[in-house]
């Protein structure tokens, strides 16, 4: 089994939902090694998120900022935790309702993505900052 493992960090987005299929393509090349495997794309903190959907309409991506900014409102007076801003506690929430890793398979030396599938940075902080991924694949 051949296991590549290699940290990325990915220069500083606008809050929103970004497509970083192709970054994590080009950061891991050994993906072509592996006929059959894995490969997990984990992001190293706690208020960005990451994930897979719709990688062609970009009103897909704007939708989902959308969604999420109604579902998890800023500003809310019972939030305890604000430290850095009003957008704070919701970008916590936000990345924990979507999650911190996507695995995606491997076949024939490709990620095994549908058509119709990309992965996602979801910036979910108004100046998040530079963000750190650790990718690592896996397989024979």
């Amino acid at each position: 089994m051949k296991i590549y493992q290699q940290a990325v960090r990915l220069t500083a987005r606008q809050r929103g939902f970004h497509l970083i299929t192709s970054e994590v393509v080009r950061a891991v090349p050994q993906i072509a090694e592996i006929q059959t495997g894995i490969c997990q794309v984990f992001i190293q903190h706690t208020s960005a998120s990451l994930t897979v959907n719709e990688n062609a309409d970009p009103t897909v991506r704007k939708d989902f900022e959308m969604y999420f900014n109604k579902a998890v409102p800023e500003n809310d007076p019972d939030y305890l935790h604000d430290d850095e801003g009003s957008d704070d506690m919701p970008a916590h929430l936000k990345a924990a309702m979507l999650g911190f890793s996507v695995m995606i398979p491997i076949s024939n030396g490709r990620l095994a993505l549908g058509t119709w599938q990309g992965i996602y940075l979801c910036e979910h902080r108004n100046h998040g900052g530079n963000r750190n991924l650790m990718i690592t694949a896996w397989g024979e």
